[in-house]
């Protein structure tokens, strides 16, 4: 959720184009999803983009504990979930970037993705109390 928070803002100011979750939507949802009203099928592309994020934070806490407790490996994280995406997923997929807003919209979606990953990583709690 943190980053839909952060998608909706850098799409409101402009240096997003639209999410790959919509694109994927407009090209590959069944028929039905693609005729519902903008706001539902805005609602089924979020909470999709939701269980995608939740599948990658339950593949978080597959990795090895000592990785997890290094503060760097949520922000790396994020950037490995946005280029397996950018490299592999999207392309498959056919999400294509116009090329005059390429690199920002990318470098968008990397800190978008870092976000992610610190939320996933849990870096944003307060550290638990350790008692004896």
């Amino acid at each position: 959720m943190a980053m839909s928070g952060m998608r909706d803002f850098t799409a409101n100011i402009g240096l997003l184009e639209k999410s790959p979750p919509e694109v994927i939507v407009e090209r590959h949802a069944p028929r039905k999803v693609k005729r519902l009203a903008a706001e539902h099928r805005s609602a089924i592309i979020e909470l999709a983009h939701w269980g995608y994020g939740a599948a990658g934070g339950a593949a978080f806490g597959l990795l090895p504990r000592r990785w997890r407790a290094d503060p760097r490996i949520g922000p790396l994280y994020g950037l490995v979930v946005w280029l397996a995406f950018e490299l592999g997923i999207g392309p498959l997929l056919g999400v294509q970037y116009r090329e005059q807003r390429r690199l920002v919209h990318r470098a968008m979606l990397a800190v978008d993705h870092m976000m992610y990953g610190t939320v996933v990583a849990g870096r944003l709690a307060p550290a638990p109390e350790v008692r004896p």
